[in-house]
């Protein structure tokens, strides 16, 4: 390290702490906040985010270098000087980074544009959000550049807080009880319905019936309940339909290598007609049923449900028991492990006598099984059946795994990341809802979101050596 490389992360720490405290202290003024307390608050974060700083970052990277020069007491700034190249590190910077600052001079450009075209556009919230932003991108570039294991986790995090302060200071209501239910909600339903597609990814294939079974269980289970099929008979019947129908999926696709996509398309659609001539018999509502939904399904997939007397929606809870038992399943059992192998390198996973077809078929089964368990649930939230409930998960699901960075060509990531993945997207959705967007709109948003996660991922050496 040089002096100028160690000064620039020193001046860098002192700016952002000085831009957080003065925006604090703005707030606080705003919130007519006592003016003692301001100042109390804007000087203890100062400090702090300084400190913060200077021994996570600056002080960190000095002694790497430190290390790096074979210095055995870890050096101090002026032991591990390189006194070559001693040019201005901003320069050497910014030529080793021109796209990232043109980008980042585009966005202002922009900011200014809207504040002369929006009437009231210029006001504090869209400015906090605006270096919100910005600080979002700079995160994201700095994590992508540095971190070398679990990136796609790092960054999905930081996506995720950062669209939800962005929502928090621009969205009235958005920190508000009810919307972070709603969100949780929604999240959970979309949540159950990535974890067949995870497991599908993980061995590099792509399930795309999930929503046509998604809507064809949400209609079928409501016509069995119109039939006077006991409620947890019929629940049962449509999760063993919808593991048939995975299990479908897994044979012929497996089969059929390299046309998995294709197939489960297929499969989809068929599944999808054949449920709305079967309900629509004898019938004026063809893929649309009404009736009434038990009590316990309803209050399961009600934002306003209660678990055990609680005011929490049970679906949420359903979805983090899903995800832990899934994860942890994942990175412990001999299932797990021979997942990933399989999906890393069929070759290598035939000599290690682990069934191709049979993790294959499985793993298409439980995409069809949490596919008709998401379609159940649905119910509940609906109160009607109806075919097109599932539409959206089509892009969804797989947009959810893409931007927790499971990577397409199987064997690397895991539901821990599509949980993040789910999160960013409802976060997002809720966001673009909260500031009027139509949903044309907001897969225009989803889009531009995919782009550069899937460019910052596909830089990860695990994906550039399976390429």
């Amino acid at each position: 390290m040089n002096r100028s490389v160690f000064s620039f992360n020193k001046w860098l720490g002192f700016i952002i702490a000085a831009l957080v405290a003065g925006v604090s202290a703005i707030l606080g003024w705003v919130d007519d906040v006592p003016m003692q307390n301001i100042v109390f608050y804007a000087l203890a974060i100062f400090a702090l985010i300084l400190w913060g700083w200077h021994h996570l970052s600056v002080n960190w990277i000095h002694s790497a270098d430190a290390i790096a020069h074979h210095d055995p007491q870890g050096g101090g700034p002026a032991e591990a000087w390189d006194d070559e190249n001693e040019a201005s590190y901003v320069r050497l910077l910014i030529s080793k980074n021109k796209g990232g600052f043109i980008w980042l001079l585009v966005l202002i450009a922009l900011f200014v544009a809207a504040t002369f075209a929006i009437e009231e556009f210029f006001v504090w919230n869209n400015i906090l959000s605006s270096l919100v932003f910005i600080a979002l991108l700079i995160i994201a570039f700095i994590v992508n550049k540095y971190v070398r294991t679990n990136k796609s986790l790092f960054i999905g995090i930081t996506v995720l807080i950062g669209m939800f302060v962005i929502g928090s200071l621009t969205v009235e209501g958005f920190l508000s009880t009810l919307n972070i239910k709603s969100m949780l909600v929604f999240a959970a339903f979309l949540g159950l319905a990535c974890i067949g597609q995870t497991l599908v990814v993980l061995l590099a294939g792509l399930d795309l019936s999930i929503p046509f079974v998604i809507g064809s269980s949400n209609v079928g289970l409501m016509y069995l309940l119109t039939l006077g099929t006991p409620p947890w008979i019929a629940f049962i019947a449509i999760l063993l339909i919808g593991a048939g129908i995975g299990f479908i999926n897994g044979i012929l696709s497996f089969r059929l290598q390299g046309q998995a996509l294709i197939m489960t398309l297929g499969v989809g659609f068929a599944v999808s007609g054949g449920t709305q001539i079967l309900t629509s018999i004898g019938t004026a509502f063809g893929g649309n049923v009404f009736g009434v939904v038990p009590p316990w399904l309803s209050n399961i997939g009600a934002t306003n449900g209660k678990f055990f007397g609680l005011n929490f929606p049970p679906v949420v809870i359903i979805w983090i028991v899903a995800s832990v038992i899934l994860i942890v399943g994942l990175r412990t059992t001999v299932w797990g492990r021979n997942l990933y192998a399989l999906g890393g390198s069929r070759t290598a996973a035939a000599r290690l006598s682990i069934s191709e077809r049979g993790y294959w078929v499985s793993t298409y089964a439980i995409s069809g099984l949490f596919s008709a368990f998401t379609g159940a649930l649905l119910l509940g939230w609906s109160g009607g059946g109806f075919i097109g409930v599932g539409d959206s998960y089509l892009f969804m699901t797989l947009a959810a795994v893409v931007v927790g960075g499971t990577s397409l060509l199987g064997g690397w990531g895991g539901y821990g990341f599509t949980v993040i993945g789910v999160l960013v997207l409802q976060v997002l959705t809720s966001f673009l809802v909260g500031i009027g967007l139509s949903f044309e709109g907001q897969q225009f948003v989803f889009g531009l979101l995919i782009l550069p996660m899937v460019a910052l991922y596909a830089r990860s050496a695990h994906i550039r050596t399976q390429i």
